[in-house]
């Protein structure tokens, strides 16, 4: 598979849109099979850098993306054994959910997908964030896992698409809440994922009051938690968590404003 992937990637554009006419097919199964392989190399440094080159040179056909994209949001992919942690798994959601995040910014860009895909896509990723229980980063030779990025990178796309509709918003905005508890330190800019998310928001011109009520009761959360059980680790993870991107971006510049109002 390296030395497919390779000679592919080291083609021009003319010579890969030949192959991809004559055996795109077979090629794209076999990238869909390695899409979660755990190793950095094959998985990363390979077959999503070729994805990334497809895409991006607008090689792959429509329907071709198409085909990817109602593939990818299922349960044997972005969706495989959700709630597990540990396990080799995350690399299957994580990349399933780093290649939707790109095919949904195309799909905004030049459509591929009906209304009704695009919509029946974005409901059926939205959860993802929410569900996905393993946070882990590096992992020494399998590379990076990333599945809570790569899952805040996703909700983005979903946010920015056309078929975007705000009563997502709340689905969204529980899977950065939940994030926030899960018993880690975020260390790979996940902080500033969950916040590109919510900037969206705000351009889509979601309720400013709601998003206050969002954030009041993220803080209530970490309160609550402190008076029931204490200074645990866990408390501290989330309040690490919550501090990061949700008091410097917003309760701090809003307390700034109402000072000098």
């Amino acid at each position: 598979m390296k030395e497919l992937l390779t000679s592919v990637i080291q083609m021009n554009d003319e010579e890969r849109r030949i192959y991809i006419d004559e055996n795109g097919t077979q090629l794209i199964d076999q990238m869909l099979e390695h899409i979660g392989y755990p190793e950095d190399e094959l998985r990363d440094k390979l077959n999503y850098r070729l994805f990334i080159e497809l895409l991006s040179t607008q090689i792959f056909s429509k329907q071709q993306m198409k085909q990817l994209t109602l593939t990818l949001r299922e349960s044997d992919f972005l969706f495989l054994h959700i709630g597990e942690k540990g396990t080799d798994s995350v690399f299957t959601r994580s990349f399933s959910a780093l290649w939707l995040t790109g095919l949904l910014y195309v799909d905004a860009q030049v459509p591929f997908l009906t209304t009704e895909e695009a919509i029946e896509t974005l409901h059926a990723c939205s959860p993802y964030l929410n569900r996905e229980k393993d946070v882990r980063g590096f992992l020494d030779t399998k590379g990076w896992a990333l599945a809570i990025t790569h899952g805040a990178d996703l909700s983005s796309a979903i946010v920015s698409h056309p078929s975007f509709e705000l009563k997502l918003a709340p689905i969204l905005l529980e899977g950065i809440k939940t994030s926030l508890w899960k018993e880690e330190v975020f260390t790979n800019d996940e902080d500033e994922r969950f916040i590109q998310i919510i900037e969206k928001l705000i351009l889509k011109e979601y309720p400013e009051t709601i998003l206050i009520e969002w954030v009041e009761q993220v803080f209530d959360k970490l309160e609550f938690t402190l008076m029931t059980t204490g200074y645990t680790p866990n408390y501290f993870a989330a309040r690490t968590n919550t501090l990061a991107p949700l008091y410097e971006k917003f309760i701090f510049p809003t307390k700034i404003h109402k000072k000098n109002a």
